[in-house]
């Protein structure tokens, strides 16, 4: 029977601690899971050699970004419907664009589906023509690095070669079977994060037997397939894809146990920004007044060891991370 470890994450660094991912965030203990039940806490010390080397082993940069200390992802949605800023960006896309960095978005993510649950699917002729202008005049006025949100392989090599350095795909490279090849020869970085389904039907009554063992498997398969590829895990992040195909209580489980998430051996990519559970659990059903939320989620998520989150809102997120920064990180 498979183990699993997590790591209790902490501030502090104690004799026997372990700093987590080569970043600020330390460790002596781990939760030790197995399927049947089985949970007991151990010192990180008795946990296989393999495994505390992947726990510990700090994450390469993305697209040039450092993954020593928390760095943000823009979102740039060139789409009508996309659930929180759908149409907001027509006819000025690269001047907001050029805002997310100006804001002190560390990478800028371009999508042109909607992966909003009951999205209807994007042909990849009208995905391409939204986006590619987009990169293409970003690219010329020297505003990057530039991350492409796609699940298609056509798109995402067309978008890789207007000079995307990274290949964010909600299906972990599963939608298309060209994907893989795609990110394999472009020397591009990827991100791979778990969802189940298509966004059309994705929240239709979804299941697991652990939601947290489960996702973790799912990445792990991916991550693994990529590197049998020729992809270095050091170009790998790994999204556990909150709330894609999950209900309130899953993301929430998988919120508490990020940590072991580290275990995959890549940085983290954590997308809570917005999104719906925040409006259901706070009552907030617009989109646009949930940044709140997003924060508190988000910092969550760095007290885990995230290196990277994805948000809309980039100014008040970029406060946040000033403020954690200084609470946690050593001058």
């Amino acid at each position: 029977m498979a183990d699993y470890f997590r790591p209790l994450v902490q501030r502090e660094a104690p004799l026997h601690a372990y700093r987590l991912a080569g970043g600020p965030l330390w460790f002596e203990r781990v939760e030790h899971m197995r399927r049947d039940g089985f949970r007991e806490i151990i010192p990180a010390e008795d946990i296989p050699e393999a495994v505390l080397n992947r726990l510990t082993s700090p994450r390469a940069p993305i697209c040039g970004v450092s993954m020593d200390q928390p760095s943000i992802m823009g979102i740039l949605n060139v789409t009508p419907d996309s659930f929180s800023d759908g149409g907001q960006h027509q006819g000025r896309e690269v001047a907001d664009a050029i805002k997310l960095v100006k804001d002190g978005a560390d990478i800028i993510d371009i999508g042109g589906e909607s992966t909003r649950p009951g999205a209807d699917f994007v042909p990849p002729e009208l995905e391409a023509a939204r986006v590619l202008p987009v990169i293409e005049a970003l690219v010329a006025k020297g505003v990057g690095p530039i991350s492409v949100d796609t699940r298609k392989a056509t798109v995402a090599e067309a978008a890789l070669s207007a000079g995307a350095g990274l290949f964010n795909d909600v299906t972990a490279l599963t939608f298309d079977p060209e994907s893989l090849n795609v990110v394999a020869k472009s020397g591009a970085a990827v991100c791979l994060m778990h969802s189940v389904g298509t966004p059309k039907e994705m929240q239709d009554n979804p299941s697991y037997n652990n939601i947290l063992l489960d996702v973790f498997d799912f990445l792990h398969e991916r991550v693994e397939a990529c590197v049998s590829a020729g992809i270095p895990r050091g170009r790998i992040m790994v999204d556990p894809g909150i709330g894609f195909g999950k209900t309130d209580a899953h993301s929430l489980a998988l919120l508490r146990g990020l940590s072991l998430f580290h275990g995959l051996g890549c940085a983290l990519l954590l997308g809570v920004s917005r999104k719906s559970i925040i409006g259901r659990i706070a009552n907030a059903p617009a989109p646009e007044r949930r940044f709140a939320g997003s924060i508190t989620l988000g910092l969550e998520g760095l007290n885990q060891g995230v290196q990277m989150l994805r948000v809309h809102d980039i100014v008040e997120t970029r406060q946040a991370i000033a403020l954690w920064s200084a609470l946690n990180i050593e001058a």
